[in-house]
């Protein structure tokens, strides 16, 4: 009889899977197609959002670019008028332009003859002889004081270089100062914006590609894939694309049917197609994976239904003898279960009682520690059983999921290796803490037999936070995060007694330039970021050769060990001005400056030197440093 109820059960459910199948394809196909037609339109959307960002970006930067290129000018104008032995001084000139940070300063004189430059090559040269410079002459000729020209980067005329130049005149002076800079961020946002680099830039699935066409000429202008190549397929033509705005299939490559979906974006055409191989690919391996899972499940209906059908008294009672086992083993969370027969069930409602009155002692102490508000957890296990027992708060403690303390729960020997590999490590200071992970400590103190292992678990996170916290605020300044300088003097003593035989070390003290300056225009808030701003840099030389901090005010020092010679350290403090140079502090909504620090060092190549000599030379060494000219750094001569 089992064998006739099975054979028509089978014959049943195959028929039905079929016709599921059937079904489930049809409606797959038509709802695939309407998903590659969303995913297109969003991507297609995506492609168009970032055209519109670029244009939006690219409009903005020109416009805060010549903002800041047309202050600088005036900037570099209002010196020279104040300053006129900078006018004729090469070097000057230099310098002048790298403290406004543009590429070239020139000043043209009333016969529009470059009568001084920061470039001395182009010193001499008359803005009359060429297009690119000519256009400056109308400042000459204009009444306005106040007359500038802004001009669109293009080749110069010295060099054929691509240059942005900015031309000021010199109010009641004659001539003009003209700057010059190289326009690497907008040529940068210019070729940012073309369809070549956003198809470059943008993500495709397998086989998905993307093109723009020209609805004009019918041109492709850019293509997700070789641009170099020919498009001669039927689905690159204007006409059909037309007709792809709903999506539609064109004939491609070979007579492959591709699926093309397009949309007009200003005078353009923006597509994107897939090969209806790949398209179906989908819907052929779904069609297969449905059908596995199909059958899957009429194994398992098929296989239920004969269980339910053996199902009897001697079923039931191996379910109870195998349950008392696992209780015997330890497993006090078995739950006999056995339906079917009354006396079966009777029985097992009296072995879970029996057991649950056994686990509820476990209960009752968890209860007793949740009263006393003691965030505390205790455990004990014996050798040879697989039941722990735990009170209810050990994951919260130990930061584990309720899954793992059931598995704990049931499984002595992976318990005991979880304690032991936590315990391996105690925290450095303390006795019996341990770390769970950043942000959780807790005391662990057990005791031991021959049989298993008794413990008590505490949380301890609080205190060992506060002593780190409390070490951390001693050993760093609060404002710019270095160390404070009575710890950095005693590290800097320990490095350099524990400095290898054949290296140097130096001490560098540093005092900002212009501070007292930036509080008194900017506030107390600028001044703040203004020694972030400085002690940042600080922080982002390698911890390897770098130790820093905070001395007081604007002043701060450096320790740079592990070199080979002197050479190495200033090429170090090359690298740290070069980097401060790059780093623009911003001291209101219309000013920003780079740090400029003068220092002084001193280097030694003996461990047995004194950290407060050294400290001492490089004091000496600053003060000469700011004595004659400020912004570098200057070594220590002796006495």
């Amino acid at each position: 009889m089992q064998k006739i109820f099975t054979k028509y059960m089978v014959m049943i459910l195959t028929t039905a899977i079929m016709l599921i199948l059937f079904i489930n394809f049809v409606i797959s196909w038509h709802r695939m197609e309407d998903q590659q037609f969303n995913t297109f339109l969003i991507k297609i959307e995506q492609i168009i959002h970032t055209l519109e960002s670029n244009q939006t970006e690219l409009e903005l930067m020109n416009e805060n670019l010549d903002e800041d290129y047309f202050t600088r000018a005036k900037a570099a104008a209002y010196v020279l008028d104040r300053q006129e032995e900078v006018v004729m001084d090469v070097s000057e000139m230099q310098y002048l332009a790298k403290l406004l940070n543009v590429d070239e300063l020139h000043y043209i004189d009333e016969n529009g003859i470059i009568a001084s430059a920061s470039v001395s090559e182009y010193i001499g040269m008359n803005m009359a002889d060429y297009d690119q410079t000519r256009p400056f002459l109308a400042i000459l000729e204009s009444d306005d004081e106040n007359a500038y020209l802004i001009q669109e980067a293009m080749p110069n005329a010295a060099a054929g270089h691509i240059m942005q130049y900015i031309g000021v005149a010199r109010k009641n002076k004659g001539g003009f100062v003209q700057v010059g800079f190289e326009p690497k961020r907008l040529m940068e946002a210019q070729s940012r914006n073309t369809y070549d680099y956003i198809f470059s830039k943008f993500p495709t699935d397998v086989g998905e590609e993307f093109f723009v066409v020209d609805c004009g000429t019918g041109a492709v202008l850019g293509h997700s894939g070789n641009i170099d190549q020919e498009f001669c397929d039927d689905y690159y033509q204007l006409q059909a694309l037309l007709e792809c705005r709903g999506g539609a299939y064109r004939k491609g490559v070979d007579g492959r049917r591709i699926y093309v979906v397009s949309q007009r974006y200003e005078d353009v055409m923006i597509c994107a197609a897939l090969p209806a191989k790949i398209l179906f690919q989908k819907l052929y391996a779904d069609s297969l994976l449905t059908c596995f899972y199909l059958f899957l499940i009429e194994l398992a209906v098929i296989f239920l239904l004969n269980y339910l059908v053996r199902r009897g008294v001697i079923d039931g009672i191996h379910h109870i003898i195998e349950s008392l086992s696992m209780i015997t083993n330890g497993n006090l969370d078995t739950t006999v279960s056995v339906s079917g027969n009354r006396e079966l069930e009777e029985l097992s409602r009296g072995i879970n009682t029996m057991v649950t009155s056994i686990v509820n002692i476990s209960n009752r102490i968890s209860a007793i520690i949740e009263i006393s508000g003691v965030s505390l957890a205790a455990f004990e296990y014996e050798s040879g059983r697989n039941h722990v027992f735990v009170t209810s708060g050990l994951g919260a403690l130990l930061d584990i999921s309720a899954q793992a303390v059931v598995e704990f729960g049931q499984n002595a020997d992976l318990f005991d290796a979880y304690i032991r590999r936590i315990t391996k490590d105690p925290i450095e200071g303390e006795t019996n803490v341990y770390q769970i992970h950043d942000e959780k400590y807790v005391r662990i103190q057990m005791s031991e037999s021959a049989g298993g292992r008794l413990g008590v678990i505490t949380d301890v996170t609080g205190d060992v936070m506060e002593k780190r916290q409390m070490r951390y605020e001693n050993m760093h300044d609060p404002l710019t995060g270095l160390y404070k300088f009575e710890y950095f003097k005693q590290m800097a003593a320990e490095k350099l007694r524990q400095m290898p035989q054949g290296n140097v070390c130096a001490i560098v003290m540093f005092d900002l330039d212009y501070f007292k300056g930036i509080n008194d225009t900017f506030g107390h808030d600028a001044g703040d970021r203004y020694l972030q701003g400085f002690a940042a840099v600080m922080g982002d030389m390698p911890a390897e050769f770098f130790l820093t901090a905070r001395r007081s005010g604007d002043e701060f020092c450096m320790m740079i060990y592990g070199c080979g010679s002197r050479d190495e350290i200033k090429g170090y403090l090359d690298i740290f001005y070069e980097r401060l140079t790059r780093n623009q502090i911003i001291l209101s909504d219309t000013e920003s400056r780079t740090v400029s620090a003068s220092a002084g060092f001193s280097w030694t190549g003996d461990p047995g030197s004194e950290i407060a000599a050294l400290l001492s030379h490089a004091d000496e060494a600053l003060y000469e440093v700011k004595r004659d000219k400020k912004g570098i750094y200057g070594e220590y001569r002796g006495a």
